[in-house]
């Protein structure tokens, strides 16, 4: 996943989790190209308006969050090409002790909607649209007896459709004759591969993600299937190609996306499975190429020695700044020192040094088994430039 769109998952589902005491919190879209200034003069009537709350605390608190982001705003000449996210607003979970904080978003992809929100959660649709998963594939398993569809979002396998079918076995029953039994089981076949086309047509139609189709399964059905009239004429044109397979159901369609890498080979789930091969592979050897835990990461990336550093997009940890100004990394659900004025994302503190070194940063998912085998690894590695001591 690019850093990019990591950073704005992770605040979204933050966000998310906001939830204000009273409609306290403030959620603001400027879309691309609007005059930002224009804003400014609007939000400054919003708080006229809210000078006419009646309860005292709620009044300050929505107030104060407007001129928050009124300032904010005029820090700023002219909007972002992309548009400009901004959330303010009361997050405290105590009553009669406000802790009013910011947000600033400039997003990866334009904002296509204007927006003033005051409510007592904020207003994150536009930007999990932008999050959601849109390297997306189609998967159609099937021989004589089953088929499945299924769809692939990024690294991630969802099932969508099972069914089974009736085609009897090619040995027929006493008493019938080959022709006839023949004409019978070609006609049962015929009616399963049209239900498994007409279930896969709707299950991939409208979707404007969808990159491709991987068609799969035993035996030659697969190859009747496509070369027949039973997907619709849209939804065929997407299909890349078939794989053979040795399973169907579950394991097939797993094992369609393992042998199907020189179709999508573009797609996420590869570049993600074999920077991690390489990874593991590195680790090892008697003189490994790389590295793996938060602090020996921030050594060799601090030495200039990190080519690349690996982070799982479900590990949490955060840099804590005390008053002295020192600092420790931990787990940010173990933190249990309220004796600190800052604390920072991990991807955060990644970015700031990489960019000095001109070191890469993967995000890694746990959706394939070797996204989850580096996640309990700790969910933070590196590879390195060069061998190190």
């Amino acid at each position: 996943m690019d850093e990019r769109y990591y950073k704005i998952k992770k605040l979204v589902q933050e966000l998310g989790a906001k939830k204000g005491r009273h409609t306290e919190l403030v959620t603001v879209y400027i879309p691309q190209g609007y005059n930002i200034h224009e804003i400014v003069n609007q939000l400054r009537d919003e708080q006229s308006t809210a000078e006419n709350i009646k309860s005292k605390s709620t009044r300050k608190n929505v107030v104060t969050a407007l001129e928050r982001i009124i300032r904010r705003l005029q820090l700023y000449t002219k909007t972002p090409e992309n548009g400009l996210a901004v959330f303010c607003g009361n997050v405290s979970e105590r009553e009669g002790w406000p802790d009013i904080e910011l947000w600033t978003v400039e997003p990866p992809e334009p904002i296509n909607v204007k927006m003033y929100w005051c409510d007592q959660r904020f207003r994150v649709e536009p930007l999990k649209d932008m999050v959601r998963e849109k390297e997306i594939y189609g998967l159609i398993c099937l021989d004589k007896n089953e088929a499945d569809i299924a769809l692939l979002k990024g690294k991630k396998i969802v099932p969508l459709v099972h069914m089974d079918s009736i085609i009897p076995g090619k040995t027929r029953a006493g008493g019938q004759s080959s022709a006839r039994f023949s004409r019978i089981r070609e006609a049962l076949k015929n009616d399963f591969l049209k239900r498994v086309g007409e279930a896969a047509s709707k299950a991939f139609e409208g979707n404007n993600d969808l990159k491709g189709i991987l068609v799969g399964g035993t035996g030659g059905l697969k190859e009747e299937f496509i070369k027949g009239d039973y997907l619709n004429y849209q939804i065929r044109d997407k299909v890349l190609g078939t794989v053979d397979t040795a399973y169907t159901g579950e394991f097939g369609l797993q094992e369609m996306i393992e042998r199907g890498e020189d179709l999508i080979k573009e797609a996420s789930i590869y570049k993600e499975k074999k920077i991690l091969e390489r990874f593991f592979s590195e680790l090892r050897k008697q003189k490994p190429l790389a590295t793996y835990g938060i602090e020996q990461t921030m050594k060799v990336l601090s030495m200039g020695a990190a080519d690349t550093i690996l982070l799982s997009e479900a590990t949490d940890i955060v840099e804590l700044i005390d008053e002295n100004g020192n600092s420790k990394f931990v787990y940010e659900n173990k933190i249990d020192d309220e004796k600190y004025v800052k604390k920072i994302p991990l991807i955060d503190v990644i970015d700031e040094k990489a960019a000095q070194f001109g070191t890469k940063v993967e995000i890694i998912s746990r959706d394939t088994r070797e996204g989850e085998q580096f996640y309990e690894l700790g969910g933070i590695g590196t590879l390195l430039r060069y061998e190190i001591e």
